[in-house]
Protein backbone atom coordinates (compact mmCIF):
# COMPACT_ATOMS: atom_id res chain seq x y z
CA UNK A 1 0.00 0.00 0.00
CA UNK A 2 1.39 3.39 -0.99
CA UNK A 3 1.02 6.35 1.36
CA UNK A 4 -0.15 9.91 0.75
CA UNK A 5 1.47 12.96 2.36
CA UNK A 6 -0.38 16.22 1.65
CA UNK A 7 1.93 19.22 1.55
CA UNK A 8 0.58 21.89 3.88
CA UNK A 9 1.81 24.59 1.50
CA UNK A 10 -1.12 23.59 -0.72
CA UNK A 11 -3.66 24.27 2.04
CA UNK A 12 -5.76 27.40 2.42
CA UNK A 13 -4.00 29.24 5.26
CA UNK A 14 -7.07 31.37 5.92
CA UNK A 15 -8.83 28.18 7.08
CA UNK A 16 -5.86 26.04 7.99
CA UNK A 17 -7.48 24.25 10.94
CA UNK A 18 -10.39 23.19 8.77
CA UNK A 19 -8.09 21.93 6.01
CA UNK A 20 -5.96 19.97 8.49
CA UNK A 21 -8.99 18.27 10.03
CA UNK A 22 -10.50 17.60 6.62
CA UNK A 23 -7.25 15.98 5.46
CA UNK A 24 -7.25 13.76 8.54
CA UNK A 25 -10.84 12.77 7.83
CA UNK A 26 -9.79 11.85 4.28
CA UNK A 27 -7.48 9.16 5.66
CA UNK A 28 -4.04 10.61 4.92
CA UNK A 29 -0.86 9.03 6.28
CA UNK A 30 1.23 12.08 7.16
CA UNK A 31 1.50 15.83 6.66
CA UNK A 32 4.46 17.11 4.64
CA UNK A 33 5.79 20.45 5.89
CA UNK A 34 8.15 22.35 3.58
CA UNK A 35 10.47 24.74 5.41
CA UNK A 36 12.28 27.20 3.12
CA UNK A 37 14.82 29.87 4.03
CA UNK A 38 14.99 32.03 0.89
CA UNK A 39 18.65 31.03 0.49
CA UNK A 40 18.90 27.31 -0.29
CA UNK A 41 15.69 27.76 -2.30
CA UNK A 42 14.25 31.03 -3.69
CA UNK A 43 11.26 31.20 -1.38
CA UNK A 44 10.36 31.51 2.31
CA UNK A 45 7.65 29.49 4.01
CA UNK A 46 7.16 29.09 7.78
CA UNK A 47 8.93 28.01 10.93
CA UNK A 48 8.53 25.88 14.07
CA UNK A 49 5.53 27.88 15.34
CA UNK A 50 3.30 26.69 12.50
CA UNK A 51 4.53 23.12 12.91
CA UNK A 52 3.57 23.35 16.58
CA UNK A 53 0.13 24.66 15.60
CA UNK A 54 -0.46 21.75 13.23
CA UNK A 55 0.78 19.34 15.89
CA UNK A 56 -1.88 20.74 18.23
CA UNK A 57 -4.58 20.21 15.59
CA UNK A 58 -3.71 16.67 14.55
CA UNK A 59 -2.28 13.39 15.83
CA UNK A 60 -1.01 12.58 12.32
CA UNK A 61 2.70 12.01 11.64
CA UNK A 62 4.50 15.28 10.82
CA UNK A 63 7.10 14.97 8.06
CA UNK A 64 9.27 18.12 8.06
CA UNK A 65 11.38 18.86 4.97
CA UNK A 66 14.14 21.39 5.68
CA UNK A 67 15.17 23.21 2.51
CA UNK A 68 17.70 25.25 4.44
CA UNK A 69 21.35 26.14 4.02
CA UNK A 70 22.12 25.19 7.64
CA UNK A 71 19.41 22.69 8.60
CA UNK A 72 21.28 21.29 11.59
CA UNK A 73 20.82 24.60 13.43
CA UNK A 74 17.07 24.07 13.40
CA UNK A 75 16.74 20.38 14.19
CA UNK A 76 16.01 20.91 17.87
CA UNK A 77 13.36 23.66 17.44
CA UNK A 78 11.45 21.58 14.91
CA UNK A 79 11.65 18.40 16.96
CA UNK A 80 10.37 20.32 19.99
CA UNK A 81 7.58 21.74 17.80
CA UNK A 82 6.36 18.24 16.99
CA UNK A 83 8.29 16.99 13.96
CA UNK A 84 8.24 13.19 13.81
CA UNK A 85 10.67 13.07 10.89
CA UNK A 86 13.13 15.61 9.53
CA UNK A 87 14.56 15.53 6.01
CA UNK A 88 17.59 17.54 4.90
CA UNK A 89 19.47 17.78 1.60
CA UNK A 90 22.56 15.96 0.38
CA UNK A 91 23.52 19.15 -1.49
CA UNK A 92 24.04 20.88 1.88
CA UNK A 93 25.74 17.94 3.59
CA UNK A 94 27.51 15.77 0.97
CA UNK A 95 28.87 13.59 3.79
CA UNK A 96 25.80 13.46 6.05
CA UNK A 97 26.78 10.80 8.59
CA UNK A 98 27.33 13.17 11.53
CA UNK A 99 24.14 15.09 10.76
CA UNK A 100 22.15 11.87 10.62
CA UNK A 101 23.54 10.91 14.03
CA UNK A 102 22.59 14.33 15.40
CA UNK A 103 18.96 13.67 14.50
CA UNK A 104 19.08 10.11 15.83
CA UNK A 105 20.19 11.46 19.21
CA UNK A 106 16.96 13.50 19.26
CA UNK A 107 14.90 10.34 18.69
CA UNK A 108 13.71 11.71 15.36
CA UNK A 109 13.27 9.77 12.14
CA UNK A 110 15.65 10.86 9.37
CA UNK A 111 15.11 11.63 5.71
CA UNK A 112 17.68 12.51 3.05
CA UNK A 113 16.72 14.43 -0.09
CA UNK A 114 18.25 15.25 -3.45
CA UNK A 115 17.36 17.87 -6.03
CA UNK A 116 16.65 17.11 -9.72
CA UNK A 117 20.16 18.04 -10.85
CA UNK A 118 21.87 15.77 -8.29
CA UNK A 119 22.76 12.23 -9.34
CA UNK A 120 21.21 9.37 -7.41
CA UNK A 121 24.69 7.96 -6.72
CA UNK A 122 25.23 10.79 -4.21
CA UNK A 123 22.68 9.34 -1.78
CA UNK A 124 22.91 5.57 -2.30
CA UNK A 125 25.78 5.04 0.21
CA UNK A 126 23.65 6.57 2.97
CA UNK A 127 20.33 4.80 2.44
CA UNK A 128 21.16 2.25 5.13
CA UNK A 129 21.48 5.09 7.65
CA UNK A 130 18.20 6.90 6.98
CA UNK A 131 14.51 6.04 7.21
CA UNK A 132 13.52 7.74 4.01
CA UNK A 133 14.87 9.02 0.70
CA UNK A 134 13.05 12.05 -0.71
CA UNK A 135 13.38 12.37 -4.48
CA UNK A 136 12.55 15.89 -5.63
CA UNK A 137 10.69 15.69 -8.93
CA UNK A 138 10.58 19.48 -9.38
CA UNK A 139 13.07 22.22 -8.58
CA UNK A 140 12.30 23.04 -4.94
CA UNK A 141 10.94 26.39 -3.87
CA UNK A 142 7.54 26.74 -5.53
CA UNK A 143 4.45 24.60 -5.96
CA UNK A 144 2.54 23.87 -9.14
CA UNK A 145 5.53 22.77 -11.25
CA UNK A 146 5.43 19.98 -13.81
CA UNK A 147 6.80 16.58 -12.80
CA UNK A 148 10.35 15.98 -14.08
CA UNK A 149 10.27 12.57 -15.76
CA UNK A 150 13.93 11.78 -15.09
CA UNK A 151 12.96 11.38 -11.43
CA UNK A 152 11.45 8.01 -12.35
CA UNK A 153 14.88 6.59 -13.21
CA UNK A 154 16.23 7.79 -9.85
CA UNK A 155 13.35 6.11 -8.07
CA UNK A 156 13.94 2.83 -9.92
CA UNK A 157 17.67 2.83 -9.11
CA UNK A 158 17.06 3.66 -5.45
CA UNK A 159 14.39 0.97 -5.11
CA UNK A 160 16.68 -1.65 -6.66
CA UNK A 161 19.46 -0.63 -4.25
CA UNK A 162 17.08 -0.92 -1.30
CA UNK A 163 15.86 -4.35 -2.38
CA UNK A 164 19.35 -5.66 -3.23
CA UNK A 165 20.65 -4.58 0.18
CA UNK A 166 17.59 -5.70 2.17
CA UNK A 167 16.94 -2.19 3.50
CA UNK A 168 13.68 -0.88 4.94
CA UNK A 169 14.20 2.68 3.66
CA UNK A 170 11.12 4.35 2.20
CA UNK A 171 11.13 6.40 -1.00
CA UNK A 172 9.14 9.61 -0.97
CA UNK A 173 8.54 11.71 -4.10
CA UNK A 174 7.69 15.40 -4.06
CA UNK A 175 6.75 17.65 -6.95
CA UNK A 176 4.14 17.52 -9.66
CA UNK A 177 2.55 14.32 -8.34
CA UNK A 178 -1.21 13.94 -8.74
CA UNK A 179 -3.92 11.46 -9.60
CA UNK A 180 -2.81 11.34 -13.23
CA UNK A 181 0.75 10.14 -12.63
CA UNK A 182 0.64 8.67 -9.11
CA UNK A 183 0.49 5.08 -10.34
CA UNK A 184 3.55 5.44 -12.57
CA UNK A 185 5.51 6.95 -9.67
CA UNK A 186 4.55 4.07 -7.37
CA UNK A 187 5.33 1.49 -10.07
CA UNK A 188 8.81 3.01 -10.36
CA UNK A 189 9.38 2.24 -6.68
CA UNK A 190 8.02 5.09 -4.57
CA UNK A 191 5.91 4.35 -1.53
CA UNK A 192 5.12 7.85 -0.21
CA UNK A 193 3.59 10.48 -2.50
CA UNK A 194 3.66 14.15 -1.54
CA UNK A 195 0.77 16.14 -3.02
CA UNK A 196 0.10 19.82 -2.45
CA UNK A 197 -2.43 21.50 -4.70
CA UNK A 198 -3.34 18.09 -6.16
CA UNK A 199 -4.64 17.05 -2.74
CA UNK A 200 -6.00 20.26 -1.22
CA UNK A 201 -7.51 21.27 -4.57
CA UNK A 202 -9.20 17.90 -5.04
CA UNK A 203 -12.99 17.75 -5.04
CA UNK A 204 -12.82 14.37 -3.30
CA UNK A 205 -9.82 14.10 -1.00
CA UNK A 206 -11.02 10.86 0.53
CA UNK A 207 -11.21 9.20 -2.88
CA UNK A 208 -7.71 10.47 -3.75
CA UNK A 209 -6.31 9.01 -0.53
CA UNK A 210 -8.04 5.70 -1.23
CA UNK A 211 -6.69 5.68 -4.79
CA UNK A 212 -3.12 5.97 -3.50
CA UNK A 213 -3.68 3.36 -0.78
CA UNK A 214 -4.88 0.88 -3.42
CA UNK A 215 -1.56 1.08 -5.27
CA UNK A 216 0.89 -1.77 -4.72
CA UNK A 217 4.41 -0.80 -3.68
CA UNK A 218 7.40 -2.50 -5.34
CA UNK A 219 9.08 -4.93 -2.93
Amino acid sequence: MAKIAPSVLGADFSRLAEDIRNADDAGIDMFHLDIMDGHFVPNISFGPALVQTIDSLSETFLDVHLMLSEPQKYFEPFVKAGADSITFHIEVHPDPHDVIMQLREMNCRVGLSLNPETKIDAVLPYLAEVDMLLVMSVHPGFGGQKFIESALDKIRIARKYIIDNSLSTSIQVDGGVGAGNAESVVKAGADILVMGSAFFGSADRTRLSSLVHEMSVVT
